[in-house]
This record gives C-alpha cells, sequence and structure tokens, in this order.
C-alpha cells in the first residue's frame, strides 16, 4: 500500500501551492479545488483564513 501524504505542491503553485497539493493528494484536477476554494471563501467567509493557516500548516514538498 502506498504511504500518501499532503504537501503544498511546487509543481501546481499559485500562490502557496495549497490547493495544487490537496488535488495531488486526492488526484483531482488542481483547478476544481481552486474553485470549490473560492466558493467557501465567497459564501463561508473563512476561506481566506483557512487558506493562510493551511500555507502554514502543510509542509513544503
Amino acid at each position: 500500500m502506498e504511504n500518501k501524504r499532503l504537501y503544498r505542491s511546487s509543481a501546481n503553485c499559485m500562490l502557496a501551492g495549497v490547493c495544487g497539493g490537496i488535488a495531488e493528494y486526492f488526484n483531482i484536477d488542481p483547478t476544481l479545488v481552486r474553485l470549490a476554494w473560492v466558493l467557501f471563501s465567497c459564501l463561508g467567509g473563512s476561506g481566506l483564513l483557512a487558506y493562510i493557516v493551511a500555507a502554514i500548516i502543510i509542509p513544503k514538498e
């Protein structure tokens, strides 16, 4: 069994690589993760804070 780990992506990086890393972890398109994060930020309002926290907590690849 493969040991998967969550990292910030250096290949699919726009700001900090958080969405790219999440997309690589779940093996989906990074654009879908970015769109979901934007919707989460606009509707919930706490998406920007969650992104900053994720950028600090998730290690760089």
